[in-house]
């Protein structure tokens, strides 16, 4: 048995629903906006239950604007956790701005605590990260950010569809802002990502920012960028999107499997807690002999990740603002132990159990 890590090709039946799809797109002539951009917009602002959603190139890109719109200026500081994927404080530091790292709770996400801890005169934004599909301690955050006048940008890229407390990603902060990479649960066929917001101001200056600053076609108020995404992008997104509920219900039996299966005693894991309603972006559990079971499961043809091995503030890019080895513990920690198991939507049972067996195997 074969099991790929990722699995991005798609059924006979998709295929051609998506042609009709494309070929529509091709017959309009729509291809920088148009109305997929807009049904796109709409159909994500009501599932993120928010008033306002952008359409956008990228979820790097949806942080920058977001930064952007939320003031973020040279010498400012943003609190973010280190054992993101890099876009997360790379998009800080193209802004002039500082990244201040607070480490993370067991479950890998941002510790409400440790972001206190970080708070100076310097602080403009706080910048959760929902990784793996669950999401950060917002409740506490929120109420940190309030107590101390600050802005807050949820970086959601990997959890569209999550909860906590039956509220949506994107929706607790500021600013919400997600990626559409393909292997995201709501994957593109290329780079995009989108922005939701509450606020009217932040969605104007996000639509005229993200399309070089037009306010009208010969206008330009402020010098913007190309950040929009392609119309065909938004057609296949919205056709993917019907099918969204059964790709992360389809994740969640899986985890649920894994759950039943693996030995607890060997692979650690968080359990889903009763707030919270995980999308699982990925599965990652946390183990001893991480890199020696890595190879052993290759063997078995079982392909598996890492995310991430090297926590950014190690990252030879960070070294200028002075981080070394064993200032974030816990982030250091997971670091050699996390390993992400696949979860995609097209493996089955059977899939899932070889898994489990092949890793209990290698402990016992």
């Amino acid at each position: 048995m074969k099991i790929p890590y990722v699995d991005l090709s798609y059924k006979k039946k998709h295929r051609k629903n998506l042609m009709k799809i494309f070929d529509n797109v091709l017959s309009k002539g729509q291809f920088v906006g148009g109305e997929e951009i807009i049904k796109f917009e709409k159909n994500i602002s009501d599932l993120c239950k928010t008033k306002y959603a952008i359409a956008l190139n990228s979820g790097t890109d949806a942080l920058t604007l977001g930064l952007i719109l939320l003031g973020v200026k040279k010498g400012d500081e943003v609190i973010t956790p280190p054992n993101s994927f890099i876009a997360s404080t790379a998009v800080i530091a193209h802004l002039g701005a500082t990244p201040v790292f607070a480490d993370v709770l067991e479950d890998q996400n941002i510790d409400p605590k440790e972001v206190e801890k970080k708070i100076t005169n310097k602080t403009k934004v706080i910048m959760p990260v929902h990784l793996s599909g669950r999401m950060s301690k917002m409740s506490e955050i929120i109420k940190i950010a309030k107590n101390y006048k600050i802005k807050v940008i949820e970086d959601a890229a990997q959890s569209i569809g999550s909860k906590l407390y039956n509220k949506m990603s994107g929706s607790y902060g500021d600013v919400g802002c997600f990626s559409a990479h393909p292997l995201k649960n709501l994957g593109a066929i290329g780079d995009s990502g989108y922005m939701v917001t509450n606020n009217l101001e932040i969605y104007n200056k996000a639509k005229s920012l993200s399309n070089h600053g037009m306010e009208k076609r010969n206008i330009i108020k402020n010098f913007g960028y190309v950040s929009r995404m392609d119309n065909i992008q938004a057609a296949f997104l919205n056709y993917k999107l019907k099918n969204l509920k059964s790709i992360i219900l389809k994740r969640r039996k899986n985890v649920e499997i894994y759950k039943k299966k693996l030995d607890r005693n060997s692979v650690f894991f968080i359990d889903e807690r009763k707030e919270e309603f995980n999308t699982y972006h990925t599965f990652v559990v946390q183990v001893e002999k991480r890199d020696k079971l890595r190879k052993f499961l290759l063997k078995k043809n079982i392909s598996t990740s890492i995310h991430y091995p090297v926590p950014i503030h190690l990252q030879p890019a960070s070294s200028k603002y002075g981080y070394k080895k064993g200032d974030f513990k816990n982030t250091e920690e997971q670091a050699k132990k996390i390993l992400t198991l696949p979860i995609n939507e097209n493996l089955n049972r059977k899939h899932i159990e070889y898994i489990c067996k092949s890793i209990n195997m290698f402990y016992k």
